[in-house]
């Protein structure tokens, strides 16, 4: 019989979480029926023998490279049979029965196209990534003046982070994250999914405004939730931290025009070269070595500032894949 919602994930070293991912989702989805397909952009752990293993319901599907998360959740939904996709990152464990909750509300409410949940840290407090502000000219100031940084979650000095909204009520947004995204197959094949220049950070702030254009509303169903368990931003990697400021310019570079894409690359470069500024100086004034990832970023601002290259597919439009359902 027919699934009433494919389960897309994609994996990349992910021994540690996938478990307690997938216990959570054949727990929680109990009266819909569902199917799980995870792409594994080759992990070098034990996470395809934890799948095979433990899971062997699981659709499983290895390219034996990395394909990146866009491209990895594309062939996920090509394996996949139902009518709606959720994507779903391996570092989430579902809450009661949230698979339920988000797809009977996209069912009462097609017309948002895109939908979100409410995801919470280990400890039961607001873990705000489900859903974001779309960037705008006056976000990026906030960006390049270290408003938002001194101000977080401020509703106008940090307008992206959507300000001290709890998540806790239906309210339309800019983006809603990959991390836990609905969406119809109709829309999905209608937005030709994810855009695969895209390798990782920054594919679902493209979708959104795509959705956008298409007259959709991206929507949070906060009855749906999950615990989402990801590292502090200062613990974040200098190679991650340059994927998602190439996601970053590639969007202005691809949705901005004239005048306002060239500002926006520009208060992007303000921005990390004044927190590169003052990563360095602090470290001097401590006597400390300083951890050198917005160093690292600001000397290699001509290299992301370019964006991802375009990339062609095998299909679409050369920059999207192509669907074959």
């Amino acid at each position: 019989m027919k699934p009433d919602v494919s389960i897309l994930i994609v994996t990349y070293n992910s021994a540690d979480e996938i478990a307690r991912c997938l216990n959570s989702v054949f727990v929680a989805g109990r009266r819909l029926r569902e199917e799980v397909v995870i792409v594994d952009n080759g992990s070098t752990d034990d996470t395809v023998a934890v799948v095979r293993e433990q899971f062997p319901q699981v659709k499983l599907v290895v390219p034996g490279s990395n394909l990146g998360f866009a491209a990895g959740v594309n062939l996920a939904a090509r394996h996949a049979t139902a009518d709606y996709f959720l994507l779903l990152n391996p570092d989430t464990e579902l809450i009661g029965h949230a698979i339920d909750r988000v797809v009977q509300f996209a069912r009462e409410y097609p017309h948002h196209g895109l939908y979100g949940g409410r995801t919470l840290k280990p400890d039961g407090s607001l873990e705000p990534s489900s859903c974001w502000g779309l960037p705008t000219l006056w976000s990026l100031t906030m960006f390049a003046t270290g408003l938002s940084t001194l101000a977080p979650r401020n509703r106008w000095l940090d307008p992206e982070s959507l300000g001290h909204w709890e998540r806790d009520t239906v309210r339309e947004v800019g983006i809603v994250t990959g991390c836990f995204l609905l969406v119809h197959r109709t829309v999905w094949e209608q937005l030709e999914g994810f855009d695969e220049r895209y390798f990782m950070y920054g594919e679902d702030v493209d979708l959104a405004i795509r959705a956008r254009a298409a007259g959709l509303r991206p929507v949070i169903c906060p009855d749906a939730q999950l615990i989402h368990e990801i590292g502090r931003s200062s613990a974040t990697p200098a190679a991650k931290m340059l994927l998602l400021f190439r996601g970053k310019a590639s969007v202005i570079r691809t949705h901005w025009q004239g005048n306002r894409r060239r500002a926006g690359l520009a208060l992007l470069v303000a921005g990390v070269g004044l927190r590169a500024f003052l990563s360095a100086l602090s470290a001097r004034l401590r006597g400390r070595p300083s951890s050198g990832r917005w160093e690292t970023v600001w000397q290699q601002r001509r290299t992301w500032l370019q964006g991802y290259p375009e990339r062609k597919s095998s299909g679409g439009n050369g920059l999207r894949p192509a669907f074959g359902y």
